[in-house]
């Protein structure tokens, strides 16, 4: 596969606007300084892998990307729970190098969302991926996705995961829909007259 192809195949799309029947999910990525979060954030939007790091809250379409240090220190944690109530779906971001994971065990249900786990650099030399997904587990992750943002590994189904399909109605047939629907009551409203 040439390189062109591989930026084809891997370019971000904004389902609003390029497709009505497509959309995607909003998705905040959470994690330690430095675990691939801006770079995971580059691939899915089809941008130049730079190195970046992230000093604010990035929000993009549908994109939330936090710094490492909101994850990190205590003070600053209150913001990510503002962040996720903006969001769809939560990611933990964990990279497969890391020597220790950041997440207490259990943390998912307080996100009030639906979280994902993410393990990024799965195709670094010192990478564990197994053990990484073993710590998102404890978290109480149900799903996980071993992504490599520079070979593409996984990314497809990350993308194919925030998608949402909707089914295209013209306005006339969800207007019969309505009319005919009787929600348990009469199908035709009796007629009162004046006396």
């Amino acid at each position: 596969m040439t390189m062109e192809e591989k930026t084809k195949r891997y370019e971000y799309m904004n389902m609003t606007s390029t497709n009505d029947e497509l959309d995607m999910r909003r998705l905040v990525l959470i994690g330690r300084s430095e675990c691939g979060k801006t770079t995971l954030k580059q691939v899915l939007r089809g941008e130049k892998i730079t190195y970046v790091k992230t000093q604010y809250v990035s929000q993009y379409d549908v994109l939330i990307d936090m710094p490492g240090e909101y994850a990190e220190n205590l003070d600053l944690a209150h913001a990510i729970d503002c962040y996720t109530a903006e969001a769809d779906l939560v990611a933990l971001c964990l990279s497969a190098t890391e020597p220790y994971s950041l997440y207490p065990p259990n943390v998912a249900p307080y996100a009030h969302r639906d979280i994902v786990g993410v393990v990024t650099k799965i195709d670094h030399w010192a990478a564990d991926p197994e053990q990484a997904v073993r710590w998102l587990e404890l978290c109480g992750c149900k799903k996980i996705f071993l992504v490599s943002a520079y070979s593409g590994e996984g990314i497809d189904e990350l993308i194919d995961y925030l998608k949402i399909k909707h089914e295209k109605k013209s306005i006339g047939d969800i207007m019969q829909e309505v009319n005919t629907e009787k929600f348990g009551k009469l199908s035709e409203y009796p007629g009162y007259y004046l006396v």
